[in-house]
């Protein structure tokens, strides 16, 4: 009669079961104790607080020139072909650009249909005044005069 017990990762065959079953059952409880106290969170990168407090990325791997620059040029001067990643970050970087100046655009526009509206909020309110009764007579000197005094 033969069978197979699997625990993972142990497979015990039947033949010699007694030492390698004790064996295999010793050490999955070792091993079942000693991934309770490992962690499965990430933690943070190594210097990522202090770069980011600096103004600097993330990892030193975002930007700068270990990432940015070619590994290897040809032996005449001639550069190397560009790499998928630094394609990939290229696009990446032209896309941003692009939504920059779209969004700046969105936002110069937004502030010029605002000050006309400003504009044409104030030339209302002129056309308003004009159009209100103007005092004659005796009104009219009594308000000339008070500033002819001066």
């Amino acid at each position: 009669m033969s069978f197979r017990v699997t625990w993972w990762p142990f497979v015990v065959n039947a033949g010699n079961m007694a030492a390698p079953i004790r064996m295999s059952i010793l050490c999955f409880s070792a091993l079942r104790h000693s991934f309770r106290e490992l962690s499965t969170t990430r933690g943070a990168q190594g210097g990522q607080k202090w770069r980011l407090e600096h103004g600097l990325a993330r990892s030193g791997s975002e930007y700068g020139p270990l990432t940015d620059l070619p590994d290897w040029s040809f032996a005449d001067g001639r550069p190397a072909p560009p790499m998928k990643g630094m394609l990939r970050r290229r696009q990446e970087r032209e896309e941003l650009a692009r939504r920059i100046v779209m969004l700046d655009a969105e936002v110069d526009r937004g502030i010029e249909s605002w000050r006309e509206r400003g504009e044409e909020a104030q030339r209302m309110e002129e056309h308003k005044r004009s159009l209100l009764l103007k005092p004659k007579g005796k009104l009219l000197k009594k308000k000339k005069e008070p500033h002819s005094e001066n």
